[in-house]
């Protein structure tokens, strides 16, 4: 979502501190939009706010017209707190999401992309948790950023997105074994839990994140131990991240967020269902190498797990 100007333009020959003033609606929204407008422009060198404003004057003189100076603070100031806060906000929540992709590309590089990406693709939501449902798409078109690691870089940034929403997304009724029964397979169609999300990897991405949060716990116990005299165990080390496909089924169960990997034939029938195939042509995408006791196994499990729902067209943001 690109800033608009044009709330600037029709008070301009008011100036701002008329619109400020807030005394109608139509100069309430001049007022929000024209510091909106401040707040989400790019941290500039030393994380300080932009020289320019949106439309093009000194950022000195644009806040000038709308804020306040006081005895210690110039109105420029004073913009910079809430221009800082409102970044170091979007940073921080940009790191909590992606802890994996941050142990990928290392601190420096992470914190460069994040501030390339949320240039790029500024939060157009009400809630911070939509802030990375654009991430891995933007590393495919800006692969300069994370590049020669972009291929895994992808990968982590679309399983902790799934994680993201296998959190919190809606849970639908639970389809029990009794209803899947009531109708013939040729034509029931199933459907998926929002929540579950199936991604084909080309890295062992679930491991190397459990392996991440493995070091961050040791570096908790290593700092207690180190107050308390405790000796302490050896780290945790980040494995090599090595291309090897890997499917994954991320989702949650009694609010608690898992991953499962799953086998080739057990993914193509999930992927089927998902697509809209009816549960017959589901399994026979399993192929003629999977026996019905495996297929019987797969959907009692998944039975128990709660994905089966009535069919929805809602799918997972990827």
């Amino acid at each position: 979502m690109k800033a608009s100007s044009a709330p600037h333009r029709r008070f301009r020959g008011q100036g701002l501190a008329a619109a400020a003033r807030a005394d109608s609606p139509a100069r309430l929204r001049a007022f929000q939009r024209a510091l909106k407008d401040a707040l989400v422009r790019p941290l500039a060198v030393g994380d300080r706010v932009p020289a320019q404003a949106i439309d093009g004057r000194p950022m000195a003189e644009f806040a000038g017209e709308f804020i306040k100076p006081n005895d210690r603070l110039t109105s420029l100031e004073r913009l910079q707190i809430y221009h800082r806060m409102y970044w170091y906000r979007l940073l921080d929540c940009f790191e909590d999401d992606n802890p994996g992709l941050c142990a990928l590309l290392g601190r420096r590089r992470f914190h460069r992309l994040a501030r390339a990406y949320l240039a790029e693709c500024p939060s157009r939501s009400f809630t911070l948790r939509n802030l990375c449902s654009r991430l891995a798409a933007f590393i495919r078109a800006e692969p300069g950023w994370t590049a020669p690691r972009t291929a895994a870089a992808v990968d982590m940034a679309r399983f902790e997105w799934a994680q993201t929403v296998a959190f919190d997304a809606e849970s639908l009724p639970v389809l029990n074994a009794s209803a899947l029964a009531a109708v013939s397979a040729a034509r029931l169609r199933l459907g998926l839990q929002p929540y579950l999300a199936l991604l084909a990897l080309q890295h062992p991405v679930d491991d190397y994140v459990i392996r991440v949060k493995q070091r961050e716990a040791w570096r908790n116990a290593a700092s207690h131990a180190q107050m308390t005299g405790v000796r302490k165990t050896p780290a945790a080390t980040l494995p090599r991240l090595r291309r090897e496909p890997v499917l994954v089924a991320v989702h949650r169960v009694n609010h608690q967020l898992y991953y499962k990997r799953l086998e080739p034939a057990a993914f193509r029938i999930l992927t089927a269902l998902r697509d809209g195939q009816p549960l017959a042509r589901a399994v026979a995408e399993a192929g003629s190498g999977t026996t019905a006791e495996q297929i019987r196994g797969w959907f009692a499990l998944w039975t128990e797990l709660g994905w089966f729902c009535r069919r929805t067209t809602r799918r997972l943001q990827d």
